[in-house]
């Protein structure tokens, strides 16, 4: 053995060596329960090791090198799992990619991220067929065959390709800390998506400090059912694995199922968007189960309402926390333990993560006293590498030392960080500056309402007119005339929305976030003016 390499598996941080950790000391217990299927597919410790393993090994060889990228284009499975963490002990990198992004971002995530190998789903095979002619340097496509499709043969089924591999530990890979793990491609809603290169080191420190913060203790489990191409997902999902707890993988969203599922393999954390927690809550079965095993109720991407957060926290009985951050930065960046602070109203993030610094700074680079907006910045290891082939927009997003959210935000007086809107999303209507989030919390306090998006669009009188996008709960009756009535009584007199309109649906992206260009670009001026 080199010298290097020696010196490099007695100090070294990797990603995957996780996996045989615990695969040494708790061999047997459950790891992994996939649901893709009517029935339950497990994976101990053991068998996911030695299914990383193969993985791993297949991919030398097939001849790839060392931070050479492998993309995944795929739903929620065990096999997922099993290439992204592959991925890692072969110190390949991994590309997770949305598979709600359109054909020709596909194609371009794929291309910029010179992919050399996909792994696909088969129920997005059609998709890469349609494409794959724009795609040069994919080598090898392996697919995930999800039910009894039919594959042509340019592709190598995921179990055929783990045959190619070992079980035993990959040897001679030199894998250094601030190697590139993965890729993440942010949504791209103003222009093409940035490849964003998150680090070995930033992953498992993020991992230990969640573990900590989120209450998870060894053997704790926990719910798969937001995205796993998703970092937030991810950060769940690898801080359980990393104590030794089992992860519950679904592919869809199902309120009665889940909690049925939950009560079944007693799961102690859930991680959801504030809508499910609705739907669930308001499920007929919700009170026959007996959920004295769940310790965390984990919500993201949007804020939840006050009447469903209360009915939650009687309800489950468990912690219920606000977990932030964003793909540059690896999540969560803040966590707000709303249980703990249940007077405090508004769109609070809270404290910083265990790893990190969080500020508020002026365009000056000041930081920022309580009480005072500026944009939320950050910084510690779990902070992005760079935007990849993108120097411009690296050395921009870290002026004055530290990185630019393009969040705006205020701490209150115990130090709790308040969220007040997207820089991009404050509407300035009439002279004042109204906050979109504000009003979509006041809006959301309507039990009729089952979503909500508040924007600015362009008017002649107000500059912005404030519009309310909002989508009714089925069969409930709910008018414009109603939401006008709600906001006059609960926001000032400039926060109230000039027109309000009703919809069947938002446009969101993969993981729940509303689209609000989306709804910028496509509003006639003359619909619902109030």
């Amino acid at each position: 053995m080199n010298l290097a390499l020696e010196k490099n598996l007695i100090q070294r941080l990797a990603l995957g060596d996780t996996f045989r950790r615990r695969a040494a000391s708790t061999p047997d217990k459950i790891a992994l329960r996939d649901y893709k299927s009517d029935k339950q597919v497990t994976y101990t410790f053991k068998e996911l090791n030695q299914n990383i393993n193969c993985f791993a090994s297949a991919l030398k060889t097939c001849g790839l090198k060392n931070q050479d990228r492998v993309a995944l284009l795929g739903l929620n499975s065990a096999e997922y799992i099993i290439a992204l963490y592959g991925c890692a002990k072969a110190g390949i990198t991994a590309v997770p990619v949305n598979p709600g992004l359109a054909p020709e971002d596909i194609v371009y995530v794929l291309n910029h991220s010179e992919a050399k190998a996909i792994v696909v789903d088969s129920l997005l095979v059609p998709l890469i067929d349609k494409v794959k002619a724009n795609l040069p340097g994919i080598l090898k496509m392996v697919c995930i065959r999800t039910g009894e499709e039919t594959v042509s043969q340019a592709y190598t089924l995921f179990e055929d390709f783990l045959a190619q591999g070992s079980t035993d530990e990959v040897a001679d890979v030199i894998i250094q800390e601030r190697d590139t793990f993965e890729i993440l491609y942010t949504s791209g809603t103003t222009g093409k998506p940035k490849g964003v290169l998150i680090t070995h080191l930033g992953v498992y420190l993020s991992a230990l400090s969640t573990a900590i913060e989120f209450g998870l203790r060894p053997g704790y489990s926990s719910t798969m059912i937001l995205p796993i191409f998703h970092c937030a997902q991810q950060a769940v999902t690898y801080s359980t694995l990393n104590v030794g707890g089992a992860v519950s993988i679904f592919r869809q969203f199902d309120p009665g199922k889940i909690m049925e599922t939950m009560v079944k393999d007693r799961v102690n954390l859930i991680f959801g968007l504030p809508i499910m927690y609705r739907a669930m809550l308001g499920h007929p079965d919700v009170n026959i189960h007996d959920w004295t095993h769940l310790k965390a109720c984990i919500f993201a991407m949007a804020p939840m309402d006050q009447t469903t957060l209360e009915k939650g926290i009687k309800v489950f009985k468990a912690e219920f926390m606000l977990g932030t951050g964003q793909t540059e930065c690896f999540p969560p960046t803040n966590i707000f333990r709303a249980s703990q602070f249940p007077d405090k109203q508004g769109n609070y993030w809270g404290s910083s993560n265990l790893v990190l610094d969080t500020g508020v700074m002026d365009e000056k680079g000041n930081l920022l006293p309580a009480g005072e907006v500026g944009e939320i910045v950050w910084r510690g290891p779990v902070v992005m590498e760079a935007y990849y082939k993108d120097e411009e927009a690296t050395k921009e997003s870290r002026k004055f030392g530290w990185h630019h959210s393009g969040d705006l935000g205020s701490f209150d007086e115990d130090g709790q960080l308040l969220f007040v809107d997207r820089k991009k999303d404050m509407i300035k209507t009439g002279g004042e500056n109204v906050a979109s989030i504000r009003v979509e919390r006041a809006i959301l306090e309507d039990p009729r309402v089952d979503q909500v998006a508040v924007v600015g669009l362009p008017d002649d009188r107000w500059v912005e007119a404030v519009t309310a996008f909002v989508v009714p709960v089925k069969d409930s009756g709910l008018t414009q005339e109603d939401i006008l009535h709600l906001c006059k009584q609960n926001l000032g007199k400039f926060e109230v929305p000039k027109r309000v309109i009703l919809l069947d649906s938002l446009p969101v992206t993969s993981t729940g976030k509303v689209r609000k260009n989306i709804l910028r670009e496509t509003a006639s001026p003359k619909t619902s003016l109030i």
